[in-house]
């Protein structure tokens, strides 16, 4: 638990009158006669989780639902899973992002420093009506597949949107996949149509893309049409010098839009709450990956409370968040359309410009909320980058991180060189279900290291071992209420045995998310990695991050990655804690090195939290969302195979923790 008493950051009362979250509170309670304007966060929290009807019918409302709602909220809110929320409402997502006032750019994108531009909402209306058009007159129907292959960029978008017009189902992958990897992926969902990209830039670099295309398109019997949209633009120099025919179905945007560059208006299919709209993927670094059915009207909720409730976005905001299209957080993004902002779009590096480049944006295109993960946080950290210093960062009043968990250091580091007057929101959740279960409160204080609250409408919790609640201990993070934005279910998973088995086998009846986690004293929330990655040194859980944020204090460590060796070889009873250290550019592990790390672990932590082994390694496997794999490293350490490498950025790195004789003694 946090030792600090007093916050990092509080809101002054003139901005918590002015926030979205103040205008909810008085409107709900208008409407259902109840005193929330002015109650604290708990006491709505409550209202939400115990009269879930009020709750979901105020967001419908306050956040501008366009559809048809019906008489009926949830129908068997007890069964997890099991419960079905507006089973009477119809709407389209697309609808709800498209027709809402944006003055202005409706998107902007920079593509690193090489290409940007504009899109209005008008330009964003048309080019969805060609597409959707397009689609159509090739065949798509609501419940086909169609899939991308494309960066971050204002293309994507619109192919999201012109599916979801429809009712087709969306799904995509960052163009920094391997082939294995998309064809692992959309392999087991058939698309129809598959929008891909000719290349992209990163660090400076131009990577073609065009072969990797080819042999997906080859992969993929399913393919009726592959559209190839121009970046980099070398579409005429395709595939080995082939062009364009190398590719199977190939066709370049401009040729498959231009029947219908006439089309000025979409036409919106109003569908089921409960309609499939994106189709997402675990991480697949133990196998193949699942695929997770989210829907519609689930997601739009969700969404809206989270950007609206929790983060603030109103009207004209300018909202950026650092994500490939491989990671949920691109689908969280995009739907701030249907909250009036501006968005933010950015593809590459964000160390282009020694990692200044996404503080320019914010200060040329007066971002007010800033997205990224912890790990940026703390690599611009080890550089002693002071953005306060040279940037104005005028409008930026959020700050989001994710994807790890932010220590408490990199709260330090946020408020005395990005921002002081911030409302920095460590926020946590995942893919399964395209949100938050824990996230940001604009009319709350910061804590140092915490993250500041439960979302609205969502029943957190932190269980024991035999499903008791705990408060100030680590346990397992559990949701002992459903809510609408759960998936359907697993693609081609009959029956869902695979998706109950994912969340509901542990606890009956209750979600158990897999993280390690604490409620603190302010009823914020600590995350301390993932349970299935949690060390267990003589029986006592140890969550991996309370030992990267100990070790990652020190200079000479850029990053670092722990796990549990099983200790004696072949006891599986009992393991040792090993730590592999990613070391500054020409450092060499020694013995000093060595003592410091442990004790600066042993005089923070507990001498259970202490490496048995450091070992220094030239790399540490990530995701292509950046997240350290543990449960790979520890799998090559014990000479189990990995069994999905496409779904790694650097596979390559596994070979640094491959046959390690330090390991063997």
């Amino acid at each position: 638990m946090s030792n600090d008493i007093a916050p990092i950051w509080q809101p002054s009362a003139q901005r918590i009158a002015a926030t979205r979250l103040t205008a909810f509170m008085k409107a709900a309670g208008k409407r259902w006669n109840r005193r929330l304007a002015g109650a604290d966060y708990s006491s709505l929290h409550a209202w939400s989780i115990d009269h879930p009807e009020e709750f979901w019918v105020s967001l419908w409302e306050f956040g501008g639902v366009i559809g048809e709602m019906g008489s009926t909220v949830v129908v068997d809110r007890e069964k997890m899973p099991g419960a079905r929320w507006f089973p009477e409402a119809k709407l389209n997502f697309a609808e709800n992002l498209l027709c809402r006032q944006i003055e202005g750019d409706a998107l902007v994108f920079w593509g690193e420093d090489k290409v940007k531009g504009r899109v209005s909402q008008a330009e964003l209306h048309r080019a969805v009506a060609q597409t959707a058009a397009a689609l159509r007159a090739m065949g798509v129907v609501k419940g086909d597949r169609v899939a991308a292959y494309l960066p971050n960029m204002p293309a994507t978008v619109v192919a999201m949107l012109a599916t979801a017009s429809i009712g087709a189902i969306f799904s995509s992958a960052s163009p920094d996949f391997g082939v294995q990897g998309v064809l692992d992926r959309f392999g087991q969902i058939e698309p129809k149509v598959l929008f891909a990209c000719d290349g992209y830039w990163y660090n400076g670099k131009m990577n073609d893309c065009l072969g990797k295309v080819a042999e997906i398109a080859a992969g993929l019997p399913s393919l009726d049409r592959v559209v190839i949209v121009p970046y980099v633009g070398n579409a005429a120099e395709t595939a080995a010098g082939g062009g364009i025919a190398a590719i199977r179905q190939g066709v370049m945007l401009a040729d498959f839009l231009a029947p219908f560059v006439a089309e000025r208006k979409v036409r919106f299919e109003r569908l089921p709450f409960d309609h499939p709209l994106y189709i997402m993927y675990s991480s697949g670094t133990t196998g193949v990956p699942k695929c997770i059915v989210h829907c519609a009207g689930g997601v739009l909720l969700q969404h809206l409370k989270e950007h609206q409730m929790h983060s603030d976005v109103k009207p004209g905001d300018r909202l950026f968040f650092f994500t490939t299209c491989g990671w949920m957080m691109w689908n969280w993004l995009v739907s701030a359309l249907a909250s009036g902002a501006t968005l933010l779009l950015y593809d590459g590096s964000p160390f282009v410009g020694r990692g200044n480049i996404l503080f320019d944006y914010a200060d040329a295109e007066g971002m007010t909320q800033f997205g990224t993960s912890a790990k940026f946080i703390d690599a611009i950290a080890k550089i002693d980058l002071q953005p306060r210093r040279t940037h104005k960062l005028e409008h930026l009043r959020t700050l989001f991180s994710t994807g790890s968990p932010l220590v408490a250091e990199g709260f330090d580091y946020v408020y005395a060189n990005i921002k002081q007057d911030i409302q920095l929101a460590s926020v946590s959740g995942g893919t399964d279900i395209i949100s938050c279960f824990v996230i940001g409160n604009p009319n709350g204080a910061v804590y140092r290291g915490e993250i500041q609250c439960a979302g609205l409408g969502m029943a957190v919790d932190v269980f024991d071992d035999d499903g008791r609640p705990l408060r100030g201990e680590k346990g397992e993070l559990v949701c002992t209420r459903s809510f609408p934005v759960m998936p359907i279910g697993f693609w081609h998973d009959e029956g869902g045995a695979k998706y109950r088995a994912a969340y509901f086998e542990r606890f009956d009846n209750i979600w158990c998310h897999g993280d390690f986690a604490e409620i603190t004293a302010h009823g914020g929330f600590i995350i301390y990695g993932r349970s299935d990655a949690t060390l267990n040194p003589g029986g006592v859980r140890i969550g991996t991050a309370e030992i990267y944020r100990q070790v990652e204090k020190l200079a000479e460590v850029v990053e670092s990655i722990v796990i549990g060796q099983d200790w004696p070889p072949g006891n599986a009873g009992d393991v040792r804690v090993v730590l592999f250290v990613k070391l500054r550019e020409g450092l060499v592990h020694d013995d000093v090195l060595e003592k410091r790390i442990k004790q600066v672990i042993r005089d923070n932590t507990t001498p259970r939290h202490v490496p048995a082994k450091i070992l220094q390694v030239a790399d540490i496997p990530r995701t292509k969302s950046g997240k350290i794999v543990e449960l790979a490293v520890r799998n090559v350490v014990h000479g189990n195979p990995v069994k999905n490498v496409e779904a790694l950025a650097n596979p390559e790195a596994l070979a640094h923790f491959r046959d390690r004789h330090e390991l063997k003694s």
